[in-house]
Parts: C-alpha cells; structure tokens; sequence
C-alpha cells in the first residue's frame, strides 16, 4: 500500500479491507486485492469482523457486516433531505405525482413524495410496500442488479430480462398498466458517488393524461431529476 491518505495508516487499511470486502472475499483475495501482508490482513478482517463491521458468509468469506447498516440508519439521510425540493420540482414540471423509491429484498418502498394538488393523481404515500414484479421503478431498481439478485423475480415479473436490458441502455423505465390498471409511470435511476444503483426517483398517473408511451413525455424531465439526486 502507498501513502497514507488520511495520515492514519491503519485506518486507511481498515477502509480498504471494507472496501475490498463489499462483493466478498477470502484472505487470499484480500491479500491480492490490498497488496497489504497476509498477517495485518488477516488481523485488521479479524478486528473489524468482532465490531460487527465484517462477517463471514457461509463460504467464510467476508462481507459487510450489519454495524455499517446501524451507523448509516443513525445518521441524518442526505438523499431525503435532497429529495423533497427535487421532487417538488419534478413534480410541478409534468404535473404529475413524484416518488422516491429504494429496494428492500424482494419489495420497493416509497420513501419520499410529491404529490398533485388536485385532479385525477397516483397516490403512493411514504412508507408504501410495492412489489419489485410491476412498475418502471422496480425495473430501474432490478436493471443494474447482478443476475443472481434479479433471475428468482423474473418468473413473476410483468416485465423480462430484454426489458431490463433496453432500460440499461437508455438509462430510464417505463411501465403503462403494470402495477396497477389506468396507471403509466416513468423512472430513472439515482446512484451514489460508485455510480451504484440505489435508488428510483419516478412519476406516475393516469394513462390517459401521460398516454402509453409516457417516457416520450417525461422520461428527459425523471433522468434530470435522477442526476440532480445522484453522488450525494
């Protein structure tokens, strides 16, 4: 490893144990991935392992450990914060009702919104659970995911891997009578500073104001959106 970059040596191998460990890793591949000695290796996964920073999976390869979740869930949430102006704004763009959403296992969850002040709307109220088989949210939120975390929903998914794929390609979703009859949406993603998916900021309403191919009317105003809530 080359210079400190925090001027605290063995807390910036401590970070790069972490950051090796996300996608899971033996000693071996620590070792090959930090350059660091098989020994401060091995005994920087051990420390962090017993602050429940790391745990071993049941190949006994490390992976993130749950204390990281704990300390992110205490911590003020930048992404809502950001969320309710830009929502508010994609909102009073297309007229049309605005979600946040983010990915919990096998369901979505609505976590932020901006709601139409009158006439025919999709209402999602924050805190709603909705299924990761229907929508253009769940494709967005799927369409970046590896096979492994997408394969067990596509039997059941309204929409196939060939959707996720042009999703990916064009950086945004659409879906018309999906989750619900009468109601077309359009999404985009929102990443964090890796470029990771990790959340999906939509619009949705009524078929009849947004039409069945409602990305041509709004899918440019959801990816702004998108951009405006991402690398925060």
């Amino acid at each position: 490893m080359g210079h400190s970059i925090s001027g605290v040596g063995v807390l910036d191998k401590a970070v790069l144990i972490l950051e090796t460990s996300v996608d899971g890793a033996s000693l071996a591949e620590l070792v090959e991935r930090t350059q660091l000695p098989r020994a401060t290796a091995h005994r920087l996964a051990q420390a962090l392992e017993q602050h429940r920073l790391l745990v071993r999976d049941a190949q006994g390869r490390w992976r993130p450990g749950p204390r990281l979740g704990e300390l992110a869930n205490e911590a003020p949430d930048v992404l809502l914060t950001a969320a309710e102006p830009i929502l508010a704004m994609l909102r009073d763009q297309t007229g049309e009702s605005a979600q946040l959403y983010l990915r919990r296992a096998d369901d979505r969850i609505c976590v932020a919104a901006a709601e139409r002040s009158s006439g025919l709307r999709d209402t999602v109220p924050i805190g709603a659970v909705l299924p990761m088989t229907a929508g253009s949210a769940a494709q967005i939120l799927l369409a970046w995911e590896p096979p492994e975390a997408v394969l067990p929903l596509l039997p059941r998914a309204k929409f196939t891997a060939r959707i996720l794929a042009e999703v990916r390609k064009r950086g945004w979703a659409s879906s018309v009578a999906e989750r619900e009859a009468g109601v077309a949406s359009v999404s985009s993603p929102v990443r964090d500073r890796t470029g990771r998916v990790i959340a999906a900021v939509s619009v949705s309403g009524p078929i009849e104001r947004l039409t069945r191919r409602p990305g041509e009317r709004h899918a440019m105003a959801v990816v702004r959106a998108g951009q405006r809530l991402s690398g925060l």
